[in-house]
């Protein structure tokens, strides 16, 4: 079998859909073939096909609108390993439907920041008051500012505004990295703190009770 010819831009970099790296990708022009008399024709078509030069994956891609075709049910959103359990069907739903709507996944993305505030404390009745309580007891200023986006953006996908998300999904893909954010700032952080601060000797730790008290 004749391999595929290259197209001009044959080296191209992006994140790989199978290993997320950031990395060259090799392109090849796919073509239909047909054969009268011997005579081989070829006509040229959109689709390439990348091979990722870090893990070798596969993908299929129309470059007239750098559409991806194939693999089709691969996410680059993944969430945070110490996301509660309670948000993370949510969480994968969004990264699931996000390339067919962005405003759908917003909404998504919202139910996640409810529940997750629940774990953090709140209520789960308000989550406007959840935040504000949050803020009451502590909250960082920029935590506050990325759980006031999601807020936002995500009622905004349930009842329209000014910002049309199907048209800017750039704005919904923030979302995705601001609740990994959160949950790193306010469950994962402090979870390492705690677990080292056990394990000093009994003496270091008698002592800092002493002088605290």
């Amino acid at each position: 079998m004749a391999k595929l010819p290259r197209i001009d831009d044959n080296h191209r970099p992006m994140t790989c859909v199978y290993c997320f790296i950031y990395s060259q990708h090799h392109f090849f022009k796919l073509v239909t073939s047909t054969v009268r008399r011997g005579i081989y024709d070829t006509t040229d078509t959109p689709y390439h096909l990348a091979v990722c030069t870090a893990c070798r994956g596969l993908s299929i891609w129309n470059t007239e609108d750098d559409a991806r075709l194939y693999p089709s049910n691969v996410t680059q959103f993944k969430p945070h390993q110490d996301l509660p359990d309670s948000c993370k069907t949510d969480f994968n739903e969004a990264a699931d439907v996000f390339a067919i709507s962005p405003r759908s996944a917003a909404a998504l993305l919202r139910l996640v920041i409810q529940r997750l505030l629940v774990e953090l404390g709140g209520s789960g009745k308000n989550l406007n008051d959840d935040i504000g309580k949050l803020v009451k007891d502590g909250l960082p200023e920029k935590i506050q500012k990325a759980l006031d986006v999601c807020r936002v953006i995500g009622n905004n996908a349930v009842h329209p505004g000014e910002i049309d998300l199907n048209d800017s999904p750039d704005v919904v893909e923030s979302l995705f990295n601001f609740i990994n954010i959160i949950v790193n700032d306010r469950i994962t952080q402090p979870r390492l703190l705690d677990s080292e601060y056990s394990n000093l000797p009994k003496g270091a730790l008698d002592a800092i009770d002493k002088r605290d008290q």
